[in-house]
């Protein structure tokens, strides 16, 4: 598959709308239902690699009904946020995580590399065409969605000879509407997401449909997230939901280490290295959901949260394997837990020093 380089001379033409929408107010966004003005498309094919890169306005794309993405699946997405700081600068976060976990994942489903370096510019050039889209609220940014879609009209089960790449915006409220509450977390006992040497690596939407019918189950039940086991076993903790995991046991904070099956999540690497700055020891490791239950109850197991673009911190009150609950910082947010999300919101919107070099500025 074409790998991407040479995409930095490409040059990117530029249709600015005719009929701008009316941006709502801060207090009217929710998540992912209000999307700008604009959007980035690229294409790719086998003979003439990526090529006609163009930010257009934003609207429907026309697409065979015979497209391999419809019928195979054969796609990627990512998640990041652009942030206004208190000087009204604007700011992305780590965005060449996203794009080099991007290629990780077309590598998986057989789709081309994207260059990560003219993927940024690209969308830091949509980004600033459309910043007065970037919400000014406490806690709100702007949700960013690159994505690839196999578009070649061919119903034969092999590899595709025709990409789509996208990005579009959307404004998005704060995550936590009525403060940094904690979640329910059930333990699923019966589905399993993914296994070694499958596509749990990948962020690619059949692992998120894949986990819709245990969510649904779960919620029916009163929790937030399904907490996924090792698809083998079934016993060896791996992910939450769309977010990687953390516990607090003793001194030590574990998170299951990457064997091929869990998200390599952004938020979970800058947390590894937040807290290894602070001194603490991070192990990241195979854990079993009966260790954490020997844990609780010898009052070692103190807390648990989660890690993820969306949430940033999600902090963890109860946790629910099979009859057994594990109730966690009286239910309240845990102290690690809310110096980590202070941390890093305070990075990712400018209120902080950026002590690793971690935002890049749009405008």
């Amino acid at each position: 598959m074409g790998d991407g380089k040479g995409c930095l001379d490409m040059e990117i033409k530029i249709q600015l709308t005719d009929s701008p929408k009316q941006k709502p107010k801060d207090s009217e966004l929710g998540f992912g239902k209000i999307f700008t003005d604009h959007m980035f498309t690229m294409d790719w094919d086998k003979e003439n690699g990526w090529h006609d890169a163009q930010i257009i306005p934003f609207g429907n794309i026309s697409l065979s009904p015979a497209c391999n993405v419809f019928h195979y699946g054969q796609e990627t997405f990512e998640g990041l946020k652009a942030y206004r700081t208190p000087v009204g600068a604007i700011q992305l976060f780590r965005p060449e995580e996203n794009f080099k976990r991007m290629n990780n994942s077309n590598k998986r489903l057989a789709m081309p590399e994207v260059d990560v370096d003219f993927c940024i510019e690209a969308l830091k050039k949509l980004v600033e065409i459309d910043q007065d889209w970037v919400p000014h609220s406490e806690g709100h940014s702007l949700y960013i969605r690159p994505f690839c879609i196999a578009t070649e009209p061919n119903l034969g089960a092999h590899n595709t000879a025709m990409v789509k790449f996208l990005i579009i915006l959307s404004p998005v409220g704060a995550y936590y509407a009525s403060g940094l509450n904690p979640v329910s977390i059930y333990v699923e006992p019966r589905y399993v997401r993914a296994v070694r040497g499958g596509t749990g690596f990948a962020k690619t939407g059949g692992n998120y449909a894949a986990s819709m019918l245990a969510q649904e189950e779960a919620g029916a039940q009163g929790f937030s997230q399904v907490l996924w086991l090792d698809g083998v076993e079934q016993k060896y903790i791996e992910e939450v939901g769309a977010m990687n995991v953390f516990f607090v046991i003793g001194d030590e904070i574990v998170t299951p280490e990457l064997r091929g099956s869990i998200l390599p999540g952004v938020t979970r690497k800058s947390v590894i290295e937040i807290l290894k700055h602070w001194g603490y020891k991070v192990s990241e490791r195979r854990i079993t959901v009966d260790e954490l239950e020997e844990a609780y109850k010898e009052g070692k197991f103190t807390e648990m949260f989660g890690s993820g673009t969306a949430a940033v911190i999600s902090p963890v009150g109860l946790l629910r394997y099979k009859d057994f609950d594990m109730k966690l910082s009286d239910g309240k947010i845990g102290e690690l837990s809310q110096k980590l999300y202070d941390e890093l919101t305070g990075i990712q919107w400018g209120k902080k020093e950026d002590p690793f070099g971690w935002t890049v500025k749009v405008c």
